[in-house]
């Protein structure tokens, strides 16, 4: 492997881990990527290039498997999930557990979403200012607002929003513990890198190309190994659209994070 960009994908077939897998080899050669997934489960990448390692584990089955797989790792992303919310919850207590159980943890990026932030904004509300953007209709969006802070606390009005809740509340005990993890507030990420064709409200607005979700990942991890990562830190993950709603400045600033596409582009 090699040395310092072992990386394991929890859940790495996914659409999320399908673009880890093709984009950040492409930005730094030295990653060396293995997926954990469950048995049978599809790969959605779509090039040549991605790479392809798998394991087929179910660590809730089988933790102690887990466990041991995870000492040969430098970077670990959680990306994987289930529900209820209390599995949800408990594997990501087991996720966790496990890596803080190796002799020297790898750092972790774990799932959240821009969801997490659900009680603070809302594409289908008519009364909202949110409304008319989400319609494309700019010149109604008065006062426009300000971008949601990437340090704002989850507002989580509901299942999904909690479990992204949950997964942030643990990065910040790693750090209280004196290691280091960072939860990535994904945006809206498919495995097409599609815009206008999904029909989701106001989606270009939180739209994010795979690559700069691998961009991300590599921010915090360069940033994690010049020491310079703010662990516990949540940040929002979403391309450089013109009419993004959350604060992308903060991960800029503080890791180097550099998106390269723009949701805009669709619709000229």
């Amino acid at each position: 492997m090699a040395a310092h960009y072992s990386t394991l994908l929890i859940g790495g077939s996914g659409t999320i881990g399908s673009g880890l897998r093709t984009y950040l080899p492409r930005l730094d050669a030295r990653y060396h990527i293995v997926s954990l997934d469950l048995p049978g489960a599809r790969d959605k990448a779509k090039e040549d290039d991605a790479q392809r390692a798998f394991v087929e584990l179910d660590l809730c089955e089988d933790p102690e498997a887990f466990g041991a797989l995870l000492a040969d790792y430098d970077l670990v992303v959680y990306l994987a999930r289930k529900n209820p919310l209390q599995e949800m919850n408990a594997m990501t207590d087991l996720v966790f557990e496990a890596v803080l159980g190796q002799e020297k943890p790898p750092m972790m990026v774990a799932s959240s979403s821009v969801h997490a932030v659900d009680g603070l904004y809302s594409f289908n509300d008519e009364d909202s200012v949110y409304w008319p953007m989400a319609d494309r209709n700019f010149d109604a969006v008065n006062p426009w607002p300000e971008r949601i802070s990437a340090k704002t606390p989850a507002h989580a009005p509901n299942d999904y929003a909690r479990e992204k809740e949950y997964a942030e509340q643990w990065c910040q005990k790693m750090a209280d513990r004196g290691h280091s993890a960072v939860a990535a507030r994904w945006g809206g990420i498919n495995e097409h890198n599609a815009v206008v064709e999904v029909t989701e409200r106001g989606y270009f607005s939180v739209w994010c190309h795979q690559e700069d979700a691998a961009r991300f990942v590599h921010a915090c991890y360069e940033s994690y190994l010049n020491g310079s990562l703010p662990s516990g830190a949540h940040y929002f993950v979403i391309s450089d659209n013109d009419y993004n709603i959350f604060d992308i400045e903060t991960p800029r600033t503080e890791i180097g994070y550099q998106p390269v596409h723009n949701s805009e582009v669709f619709y000229k």
